[in-house]
């Protein structure tokens, strides 16, 4: 299922100027594709017009969250934070008007903490990888 606009605000708290999520493709219950177009006004976009890395892994870490809405079955969804950021990789910041299109995995939960691996692509460049430890309330 393809989460965009109103749709979306519901499986993740963030809202404008802080939401890093455009739409959001449900996979299963361990796999979606989330996607970002970086526009000019860009919370974490930085004076060279590329966004700051920092904007990455909240991008990333709002996808896991969007994943965790989408399998709340309807529920309010769940407040997650991050609890350890890992193994991160940046090849390199993507500019302004570039596209992120995200694959995100949970790879294991165990009450409370979901271990999640996400990586990052513009095109067919992969540009940045990170492992996540989020804590869902």
């Amino acid at each position: 299922m393809l989460y965009q606009g109103e749709d979306l605000k519901k499986l993740i708290p963030q809202r404008h100027p802080f939401m890093m999520v455009d739409e959001f493709e449900s996979g299963d219950d361990t796999h979606a594709v989330s996607r970002l177009t970086i526009l000019k006004d860009n919370y974490f976009l930085l004076p060279d017009g590329a966004m700051a890395t920092t904007g990455l892994i909240e991008h990333m870490a709002q996808s896991c969250s969007a994943l965790a809405g989408s399998l709340a079955n309807g529920e309010k969804a769940p407040i997650g934070m991050i609890v350890e950021v890992k193994n991160f990789n940046c090849s390199r910041r993507p500019n302004a008007e570039e596209t992120l299109e995200t694959n995100i995995n949970f790879n294991f939960s165990f009450g409370n903490m979901t271990l999640a691996h996400c990586d990052c692509h513009v095109g067919d460049e992969k540009i940045a990888e990170v492992d996540l430890k989020i804590y869902v309330a």
